[in-house]
């Protein structure tokens, strides 16, 4: 099958349709990878208390190897995304054949280490004699086929960066559905199969990634161009590796800031009781729905700003921050209100417990007024990211957890309970979302500036 280079589709046509094309089919991608993690600990559950608590240990482990893949992915996406916009798809494909190359490397590493570290690692995370052979049967599984989960978070970017947002939707809806077929035939062994437990759980996921993997491995070769391995210099990759890992590390930091937040405030409303980080939890998990929404456009907004980068079309970044600032206001609005009024039925859908349900509502009608700037604060992260500017994202999300999120948590706690956390949280947005608008005008009208010829250089001919 010859592959025909075309112009990119990202750089032209009406911002507002390019933007929503591709947001459009990633919603049901982005429904598919909650759907993910949901069948995955709703089976298990049926196993008893003890897997299922077995599985949560495993959580902060699988994060960081995904938090990994996921920064060195950014930077595969960011990159391919601006020599596309180029239409340099030669550099395009050294950046996706040398990430995806890195990618195996940094995964087998961590595997390796991981997998001969199960038992003191999860001691020391609290695991005890009951728990740990149960873990241990999950993540000796999953640290066999950790490749299959690094591969396939880098690959869903690259697809969105070649404007094939229907193809990376596909990609992780058809590794949902498989999973979910698999996980009761291996778990409790349906169909003649062994019942295998917590392990099956782990297997499945790794069949379903593996099988989803060999179909992207397909898209990025023989549809796009963009794979292929041939032998080249040692320098060459390693170039390629610095350049990936400038906006890697940035990205990775960032990620890093999101559990150390959610630790902080967990361990702060644990002083209230576990009805208090249980509504916490329960409001988390419905929090997870309603940004399902923006974060199908946010998956598509990096690609998109580094390809019109490469084309020299900064108006059209400008252009495509207003569509998404305009849309994340406008859905948090209604989302608030929705959840403002519909507090009280969410939080019998979750808890029968009065005092939960109480602060579950509480936390709902709070922090919901948020949401439009919180994503307006991501929204400018993502397009700082594909303006090449990895650290104004982590500078903005830094400014977020450590100087706003954790002090006005404390403060709100200090001054009005469990309530002034909330508001803390609710602050905390506000204030972030409007700093990184702000910034990011800023950052673009400089851009702009900076494209625009000197008019002392210009001379009137003779």
């Amino acid at each position: 099958m010859k592959v025909t280079p075309q112009i990119p589709q990202l750089t032209q046509g009406s911002v507002k349709r390019t933007l929503f094309r591709m947001a459009f089919p990633m919603l049901a991608g982005t429904i598919s990878m909650s759907a993910y993690n949901l069948a995955d600990t709703w089976y298990v559950s049926l196993l008893g208390t003890l897997p299922l608590a077995a599985m949560g240990f495993t959580f902060p482990v699988i994060m960081l190897l995904t938090f990994v893949a996921g920064s060195i992915g950014t930077g595969v996406t960011t990159l391919s995304s601006h020599s596309l916009g180029k239409s340099d798809r030669e550099t395009a494909s050294d950046i996706v054949t040398h990430g995806i190359m890195f990618t195996v490397m940094v995964a087998v590493s961590m595997a390796v280490v991981g997998y001969n570290t199960i038992e003191p690692v999860f001691t020391r995370l609290g695991a005890d004699a009951l728990t740990l052979p149960l873990i241990g049967d999950y993540m000796r599984t999953w640290y066999l086929g950790a490749l299959t989960m690094a591969l396939p978070m880098m690959g869903n970017g690259i697809l969105i960066a070649c404007g094939d947002s229907k193809g990376a939707s596909r990609f992780m809806m058809l590794g949902m559905a498989i999973n979910v077929i698999l996980d009761p035939i291996m778990i409790f062994g349906w169909f003649g199969f062994p019942a295998l437990g917590i392990m099956g759980a782990a297997l499945a996921t790794i069949i379903a990634q593996g099988l989803s993997t060999i179909w992207l491995f397909y898209l990025l070769s023989k549809k796009h161009g963009l794979l292929r391995f041939r032998l080249g210099s040692l320098l060459h990759f390693l170039l390629s590796c610095r350049k990936i890992l400038g906006f890697a590390i940035p990205s990775g930091l960032s990620m890093m800031l999101m559990p150390i937040s959610s630790a902080v405030i967990t361990a702060l409303l644990s002083r209230y009781g576990h009805e208090a980080v249980a509504a916490a939890g329960a409001a988390s998990r419905i929090e997870m729905f309603a940004f399902v929404v923006p974060m199908a456009l946010g998956m598509s907004m990096t690609p998109y700003i580094s390809q019109n980068l490469g084309a020299g079309r900064i108006d059209r970044i400008r252009e495509g921050k207003n569509v998404a600032t305009t849309f994340a206001l406008a859905y948090g609005a209604f989302i608030a209100i929705v959840f403002y009024l519909a507090a009280p039925l969410l939080s019998r859908i979750f808890t029968s417990d009065p005092e939960v349900s109480r602060i579950l509502i509480m936390y709902i009608r709070i922090i919901s007024f948020g949401y439009g700037m919180m994503e307006v604060h991501r929204y400018c992260g993502f397009v700082m990211t594909g303006m090449h500017r990895p650290i104004n994202t982590t500078l903005l999300n830094a400014l977020r957890v450590i100087v706003l999120l954790i002090p006005l948590s404390y403060a709100g706690a200090y001054y009005d309970g469990i309530r002034g956390i909330f508001l803390g949280r609710l602050i905390t947005d506000l204030t972030v979302g409007t700093v990184g608008l702000l910034w990011i005008s800023r950052v673009i009208r400089t851009a702009i500036a900076e494209s625009r010829p000197d008019p002392n250089l210009i001379r009137d001919p003779a």
